[in-house]
This record gives C-alpha cells, structure tokens and sequence, in this order.
C-alpha cells in the first residue's frame, strides 16, 4: 500500500510534509513529489502512470491559487485523490473553491485549506477499508488522541 503526495510548488513542502508525518505514523509508505500540472504536464502525467503500476493507491494533491493539480491527478487515475488547498492570492479561498468544484465525474475529496495532516488521515481512512491493520492503527491513534485530550484538558476550565 502506497500514497503519492504531489504539490506544484517546493515553496508548500513544508505544509505538505505533514500528510507525509501523518501516513509515516500510521506505517503506510508514502512518496512526495514536488510537479506541475502547467509547467511539466509530461512529467506529472508519468509519474502519476509510474506510481499506479507500483502500487499508489491513494493521491494526495496540494495546489493554490487556480488550484488545477488534485483535478488533473484525478483525470488521470481513477485511484481516489485528495485536494488540499493552499494558502495564495484570497487566503486559500480560491484554491478550496477551484478544488471541490470539480466537473461530474471527475470526483477530488477536498480538505481544509493547508490542512494536509487531515488528508494524510483521509488516505489512511481509505485505505483502512482494504487493511485491516491500518484500520486497527487508525483506532489506537485515536483512543490515544483521546487520552492525552483527556490528561491534557480536565474539561473544567477556571480563571
């Protein structure tokens, strides 16, 4: 089981690497790819190719502004793919609108805007219906979560 991260810009790396932290922590193999779907469309087109015939399952796109990455991943593969919009021009708004508003039948699950830790848990969820480990890894993660929640925040809060 493998998950593509791609993003058009290295300037999103940092943002983008916290899908990678995510799948890393749930021990799903993940590669990161830093293409353009306007300035190298050949290379996108190949590597997305590529990836499918070793196995990628799942694509995660990051795009801003026209945000046309994540809609041309999923014309390209029938594999699901998960947009995250990025911060640009309109604070990410533009890039969350281009990203769900994709055509029928060209479907992209969208995140919220710089939330890429949220896809890296989306493409594990997806991929938890096929694998029961991860499935099972999800689950301690979140009773985890939910425990340190718990130590962290007695629920009564005083001034």
């Amino acid at each position: 089981m493998k998950v593509g991260i791609i993003f058009g810009s290295r300037s999103d790396q940092d943002i983008m690497k916290k899908a990678y932290d995510i799948l890393t922590d749930l021990g799903i193999e993940s590669e990161s790819y830093v293409l353009s779907a306007h300035r190298v469309p050949e290379q996108l087109h190949a590597t997305i190719r590529r990836l499918e015939e070793e196995g990628t399952e799942v694509f995660i796109a990051g795009a801003g502004l026209a945000a046309h990455l994540p809609g041309v991943i999923a014309s390209l593969t029938v594999k699901p793919v998960i947009g995250v919009p990025l911060k640009g021009a309109l604070e990410g708004l533009d890039a969350l609108l281009s990203i769900v508003q994709m055509p029928k039948q060209i479907p992209v699950a969208t995140v919220g805007i710089n939330n890429a830790a949220n896809a890296g848990m989306l493409a594990a969820q997806i991929l938890g219906v096929k694998y029961p480990e991860v499935a099972q890894r999800l689950n301690d993660y979140r009773s985890s979560m939910k425990e340190n929640f718990l130590k962290e925040n007695n629920g009564k809060v005083e001034y």
